[in-house]
């Protein structure tokens, strides 16, 4: 029978999600501090987005001012459906008129808001950890310094999408349009999914460094250059590490799949179900997603742990 080390990373995370489902008080931990930051921050972007919408359609949150129509509101689907261009075309025309009220609390609030989960992070993080194994030094100097540059590197992700989708869309939509052309929806949707899923999947393949970086200033009382400079040479433990990582990958593309799945299913009985009884399921299917999505967190940083302990005797940090 195989070791444990000669094990596939994903037979020996089977493991680890078992012991991370039979310690239920680290994943109450991660959902502790993510709530504690998530609800006041959502509460906050609550009163300002709510502020510009008031200020765009002075005070009366009418969306005619915003050139949206109600048809268009009780049923975005089928109205982008029925004719894409013209219902892309008002929710442009909205966003064109809020831009500029958006723009002047974002601000100020986007650095906030990205300063202060740099900051809850790193304080719970360390706290699942040191109670997973209270051997861990707490370096959260060191931590808040990674996780800022683990958020940068995401922003250059998503303003890289961000470009390319501009380009898909002033390529297949735009250009066609301007000559009198009917759009290419079907290659800007090919393209873009294909985008969309190429560049998580890029991610998956490098973001493992900014997960095991921390960890390593965690074990060996590292600092930012040195926990770095380990991760990219633990030799063979890489690929172990990049497996797990593009396995949980997909388990969260599979979540959102079944959270999209559990979300729609109420709308078959749409003639019997009411708004409200609609806004508290959706509320639980979002509810739901988050939990599950925050316990295998915890199982990414428990399954990182554990290849670590198994392989430290074979790998040496320079």
């Amino acid at each position: 029978m195989a070791s444990h080390e000669q094990s596939r990373p994903t037979q020996s995370f089977v493991h680890t999600l078992s012991t991370t489902w039979s310690s239920p008080s680290l994943t109450a931990l991660e959902v502790a501090w993510r709530w504690l930051y998530g609800i006041p921050a959502t509460a906050v972007l609550y009163i300002e987005i709510k502020q510009a919408l008031l200020n765009a359609t002075a005070g009366t949150l009418d969306p005619a001012r915003l050139g949206l129509d109600k048809a268009l509101l009780n049923d975005p689907v089928g109205s982008l459906s029925a004719d894409p261009l013209a219902a892309a075309g008002k929710f442009s025309t909205a966003i064109t008129a809020l831009e500029p009220y958006i723009a002047h609390f974002a601000i100020w609030l986007v650095p906030l808001l990205v300063g202060a989960w740099i900051i809850a992070s790193v304080l719970g993080r360390t706290l699942v950890l040191r109670r997973a194994d209270p051997a861990i030094h707490a370096r959260p100097t060191t931590l808040i310094a990674l996780q800022t540059l683990r958020t940068a590197a995401l922003f250059a992700v998503f303003a890289l999408w961000y470009r390319a989708m501009a380009a898909d869309a002033a390529f297949t939509v735009n250009t066609p349009v301007a000559h009198n052309q009917d759009p290419n929806l079907i290659l800007y949707c090919a393209f873009a999914i294909v985008l969309t899923i190429g560049l998580f999947t890029a991610w998956g393949f490098v973001s493992w460094i900014f997960t095991i970086a921390p960890l390593l200033s965690m074990l060996s009382n590292l600092g930012v250059a040195a926990s770095l400079r380990a991760a990219l040479t633990l030799g063979p433990l890489k690929g172990r590490l990049i497996e797990i990582n593009l396995v949980l990958g997909v388990v969260k593309i599979a979540l959102i799949v079944l959270a999209m799945v559990f979300s729609a299913c109420p709308l078959p009985f749409e003639s019997v179900t009411t708004p409200g009884f609609l806004a508290w399921w959706w509320a639980g299917v979002a509810v739901l997603y988050l939990l599950w999505s925050d316990f295998f967190h915890v199982a990414r940083l428990l399954g990182y742990l554990a290849l670590w302990r198994s392989h430290q005797p074979s790998v040496s940090i320079p």
